[in-house]
């Protein structure tokens, strides 16, 4: 059975803002400095890694995506000013074949990691009613679209995150790295476990425990769990199994006790907690450069 990395530090990921959460109706920061201050209070609660969604800035726009470069520059430069060392995950998802907008946000603000999601999805949700939430469609990822991406990241000397949204697009990893897809140069390969979209990998303990013999050997792994309070044990199965811990305004609104969460570093604080009883260390940055095989700051 592969052996993923077991680290006896967590590193704790902050999602910031998510896709398209409404600023009006939930409290998501959309602006370089409110990015910032959401920044600043995940990182003083220990995430050394924010996971960073771009928004439109214009009035009344900042419930869609933005990947207009010059947005990008300055989220990040105001994230990275107020968090000293911080490591900056820039977000990649896009429908179509299309991907030079995300192309272009990684060449201008050169992330030290990039999303790179793994594979295709139906993506579906239903309400109460039967009704379809949304109109179905595909999150259209193809192997041709993947390896334009890692083109990118190469060239930019950035690490993938491999998202995966279900058990075949985590096997699909082990086939990029084996291929030569992913580069040695990239760092340790590392897979984000996403569970709890509606279409995808249900939140489930059970699962949670059998993936890590589908991963590469020395790879390193995180989840990433959507859903309201029932995800927190599945975190503190994260941390118990050897698993990196994410949370954040992307993922859940809601604290363990089931209240909703003042901000991203209340939510963070809860995740330390986790690592911390299932006895592990918090990562710091430059732990966690380590543990993705980066280079360390000077």
């Amino acid at each position: 059975m592969p052996q993923s990395l077991r680290s006896d530090k967590a590193v704790l990921t902050c999602a910031l803002t998510g896709v398209l959460t409404n600023p009006k109706q939930h409290p998501v920061p959309v602006t370089p400095a409110q990015m910032a201050a959401e920044a600043r209070d995940a990182f003083n609660a220990g995430a050394s890694v924010m996971h960073v969604h771009l928004r439109m800035q214009e009035e009344g726009l900042g419930h869609l995506p933005s990947w207009d470069p010059e947005v990008a520059d300055q989220v990040i430069a105001a994230i990275r000013a107020a968090c000293p060392g911080v490591i900056i995950n820039l977000t990649t998802g896009v429908i179509g074949a299309d991907i030079s907008g995300p192309a272009a946000c990684i060449r201008r603000v050169k992330p030290e990691v990039a999303a790179c999601n793994a594979g295709s999805l139906n993506y579906l949700k239903l309400k109460d009613d039967g009704r379809w939430a949304w109109p179905p469609m595909v999150f259209d990822n193809p192997v041709s679209k993947i390896q334009a991406f890692l083109d990118v990241m190469s060239e930019c000397g950035v690490h993938p995150e491999f998202e995966c949204f279900d058990v075949g697009i985590v096997r699909a990893v082990g086939m990029f790295v084996k291929s030569g897809m992913f580069k040695p140069e990239m760092g340790r390969p590392e897979y984000n476990l996403v569970m709890g979209v509606a279409s995808g990998m249900p939140v489930d303990g059970d699962l949670l425990k059998l993936l890590p013999r589908y991963l590469v050997d020395e790879a390193i792994w995180q989840t990433t769990l959507i859903g309201r309070q029932e995800i927190w044990p599945v975190h503190q199965l994260t941390a118990d199994l050897g698993g990196m811990l994410r949370t954040g305004l992307e993922d859940t609104f809601y604290l363990p006790d089931g209240e909703r969460a003042s901000g991203n570093g209340a939510l963070i604080e809860a995740l330390a907690a986790c690592a911390v009883r299932a006895g592990r260390g918090i990562a710091s940055p430059d732990e966690t450069r380590q543990l993705l095989g980066l280079p360390t700051e000077n």
